[in-house]
């Protein structure tokens, strides 16, 4: 594995565990050469999932594009790095599951921000703020009241 810091292509494996869901193998590295430790992750490969965006165009699906958006969302709350990769790494599973090669960007957004609701609430508004285009106070005060509405009905 070629180190980030220095691009030598030698480390050594550290730790190897399972992620949480048995999905992937998270390794610990050392680089032999300037000694620097990162971490990687071994999954799977699956079917290749193709986007398609709304304007039509179609990419390949990018978990560390998913991941940046969940990361801005969750910029300066106290939630866990790993849960967050946890996340993507169940909206991508939940996406393999459908069977489907081809799917429309808006599910990957709703998947999101249903783990995301459940998770931390003003990340889940920021990320629907964003994903759901809100160009109103209006917007931003109907979901707070679904957030709201919903609490009560757990209570």
């Amino acid at each position: 594995m070629k180190c980030p810091y220095c691009g030598h292509p030698d480390s050594r494996v550290l730790d190897s565990r399972p992620t949480l869901d048995g999905t992937a193998i998270r390794r610990r590295r050392e680089c032999l050469e300037c000694g620097a430790r990162f971490t990687t992750y071994e999954r799977y490969e699956l079917l290749p999932i193709i986007v398609v965006k709304k304007d039509g165009r179609r990419e390949a699906f990018d978990r560390n594009k998913v991941l940046n958006g969940v990361l801005k969302a969750c910029e300066k709350r106290p939630i866990p790095y790993e849960t967050l990769e946890k996340l993507v790494e169940e909206v991508e599973l939940a996406i393999q599951k459908t069977g489907y090669t081809e799917v429309p960007s808006r599910m990957i957004g709703e998947l999101v921000m249903q783990k995301l609701k459940n998770i931390d609430q003003v990340a889940y508004v920021r990320f629907a703020s964003v994903y759901k285009d809100f160009r109103e106070i209006d917007q931003f005060l109907e979901i707070v009241k679904e957030l709201k509405k919903n609490e009560e009905g757990t209570s």
